[in-house]
């Protein structure tokens, strides 16, 4: 660990100070790239600018990605879309050695920018860490680590990244980063799945894709700038991989799991069907109570992040159609409509449960045929072949149970 820190410390002050005495020529720019972690907020990687000055012989690194969870009402923060984070500094040999420690593959990119683009990055990052202007409001894929860092450097050389990088497109969305990158944990790429909306699927371009901290690092190694005398070159002048890793690894593209969604969706309904020609039907309200319960507390999250919340990637959900507010209604209907074999059952809520549930398979069935209209794209596939064959098994349940005893 001291040896690799020891290293890029020693490669850095080989750098400098460079032949002239042109302001800004004793600095040398790197950006450094720290890939995935264990933690959910360490997935998507994190990275950071270091600038070595050898005249005063210092190396600073400076990153955007400082947040507490004891910062006041982070919870609530968090569930209105309105976090704020906060710019920070520290030794560059701490910042790779507590990387290192934590098993994390880390790059060093050496930026080829000229002695006054080197200069005012420093000064803005200078200015930027002062305590009234370090704090942002985040936005996990337009306003994050990487893309504070993204503008710094496209800020100082007039904008020529960001010109190559809109016109370059890629062929991935928000949402494929997002699946490949917490595939690793079932719940939370399930949970994100739901939760994200149509926002999350349009083709990213370049600019849009160095939000990750991992994609910044292989984009600006194809960026090429032209200096102010008119001299064309790679913004990359050299790539060192100071610390390889593969202890936390993500896959190049996410994996196809509809056919596992599928399978516990067709499980869970061919269950809750079976469970209408039960003897008791005490089974059938528990498991179909429950369900109903979980999707309608889900819909309800869902309405509530696009009416009340600045979670505007979680907007225009067709989740709804699968998740929604009825199920709620269901949750309530289904204990007072199933009979626990031969008890006496009102025939007017059989009737209005079966209605209700006829509902909610009939979203469900909306949510299926909204993907036949032109422009309207949303990868939900998962959530569909998840839900709909359950809300279907559901109905035919309710439908199988035995008719309500009349009472004289």
């Amino acid at each position: 660990m001291i040896a690799v820190t020891a290293l890029a410390l020693a490669l850095a002050a080989g750098a400098g100070p460079r032949s002239d005495s042109t302001p800004g020529s004793e600095l040398t720019v790197y950006l450094l790239t720290f890939d995935t972690g264990a933690a959910v907020w360490e997935r998507f990687g994190h990275n950071a600018i270091w600038i070595h000055d050898s005249r005063l012989r210092t190396d600073r690194a400076y990153d955007y990605g400082r947040f507490s969870f004891r910062s006041e009402n982070f919870v609530l923060r968090f569930a209105k879309g309105d976090l704020y984070y906060s710019m920070g500094q520290g030794e560059v040999g701490a910042y790779l050695s507590a990387y290192q420690a934590a098993g994390r593959s880390i790059w060093q990119q050496e930026l080829d920018l000229p002695a006054a683009a080197r200069l005012a990055l420093r000064d803005f990052l200078e200015w930027n860490i002062r305590e009234e202007h370090r704090f942002y409001h985040y936005n996990y894929y337009l306003d994050n680590c990487s893309t504070r860092i993204r503008d710094a450097i496209d800020r100082v050389v007039g904008g020529q990244v960001k010109e190559w990088a809109e016109s370059t497109s890629t062929q991935w969305t928000f949402r494929d980063h997002t699946r490949r990158l917490t595939q690793n944990n079932p719940f939370l790429y399930t949970a994100l799945l739901i939760g994200l909306g149509r926002p999350v699927d349009h083709r990213l371009s370049a600019w849009e894709e160095m939000f990750l901290p991992i994609s910044l690092r292989p984009w600006l190694d194809r960026v090429t700038i032209r200096d102010p005398d008119g001299r064309a070159h790679p913004v990359v002048r050299e790539e060192r991989h100071l610390v390889a890793s593969d202890r936390f690894p993500v896959p190049d593209r996410p994996d196809a799991w509809v056919v596992w969604y599928l399978a516990i969706g067709i499980t869970l309904g061919g269950l809750l069907a079976s469970l209408g020609r039960a003897r008791s039907g005490r089974p059938l309200v528990v498991l179909g109570t429950l369900w109903a319960l979980l999707c309608g507390v889900a819909g309800l999250i869902l309405a509530g992040l696009w009416a009340f919340t600045d979670h505007r990637f979680s907007y225009w959900n067709e989740n709804l159609f699968q998740l929604n507010l009825l199920s709620l209604g269901l949750a309530v209907l289904i204990p007072k409509a199933v009979g626990e074999g031969g008890g006496v059952v009102d025939a007017r809520w059989r009737r209005g449960v079966l209605r209700v549930a006829k509902l909610v398979t009939a979203a469900a069935l909306v949510g299926v045929a909204i993907k036949l209209v032109p422009g309207v794209v949303q990868h939900n596939y998962e959530v569909i072949a998840l839900t709909l064959p359950a809300h279907l098994g559901l109905w035919v349940g309710l439908s199988l149970r035995r008719p309500p005893v009349s009472v004289p």
